[in-house]
């Protein structure tokens, strides 16, 4: 499971505590929970990601408010059914949580202040749906790309990506199925949900912001390795 963990689907966060953690989910008597993390711009403006993390990887002192953290893990979906619909959940999945001293912030301001790496995301997966592309009316060309990133045990995750300017015109072209790594960032963004009865819910999306794509190409032997690991499990 580390193998496949650290190839396809990998991340490193570093960001502050906001609001309350709240209960998740218990598998096999150990709990989990979620909280959010802050995540500065460097245009001053901020992204609130959730995290899901395991009782065992933190304390209540390390959640706290305004606490300061470093996450790795991966990013990962999963469908909830709410009012007779599937909706599609994301979250970061902790797979370490390391708590950044006082003495150590000064040095995780001039990361942001240097554009180093406090919010990344590595992804290899498979477009599963005809990437859209579209220009505002502003000429910013946009494609949006949903990728299927395998996990153990025959799951995938299904992970909403957005390209802009040169790779969102080559992801046009690109067909489902074709094989891509996406290096970028997770981003939170507000939107409007119009229901059937004239309401309007506020919701908030998550997606990766592509950085870097390129594709993979696939020999016949790591296909016949793939079926092998499938055959296995």
């Amino acid at each position: 499971m580390d193998t496949n963990y650290l190839e396809n689907n990998y991340l490193t966060l570093v960001g502050k505590v906001t609001g309350e953690k709240s209960f998740s989910h218990e598998i096999y008597g150990e709990s989990f929970y979620v909280f959010n993390l802050e995540i500065p711009r460097l245009s001053g403006n901020a992204d609130m990601i959730p995290i899901t993390v395991s009782e065992r990887l933190i304390t209540d002192e390390m959640l706290s408010q305004g606490k300061k953290l470093l996450v790795k893990g991966q990013f990962r979906s999963y469908n909830s059914y709410e009012n007779e619909k599937n909706r599609l959940i994301l979250t970061v999945f902790a797979k370490d949580v390391i708590e950044i001293e006082e003495k150590e912030e000064e040095i995780e301001n001039e990361m942001v202040k240097k554009d180093m790496i406090t919010n990344e995301v590595v992804l290899v997966g498979y477009i599963c749906k005809k990437p859209i592309y579209r220009q505002t009316p502003f000429g910013r060309e946009i494609a949006d790309i949903l990728l299927a990133v395998n996990r153990a045990y025959n799951k995938s995750d299904y992970i909403p990506t957005i390209a802009w300017g040169r790779n969102a015109r080559f992801c046009q072209n690109l067909e489902v199925g074709s094989k891509v790594k996406i290096v970028g960032r997770v981003q939170s963004r507000m939107y409007e949900k119009k229901h059937e009865d004239g309401t309007v819910e506020n919701r908030v999306a998550y997606e990766v912001s592509v950085g870097s794509l390129e594709v993979v190409e696939e020999t016949e032997s790591q296909n016949q390795n793939e079926e092998n690991k499938e055959q296995a499990v």
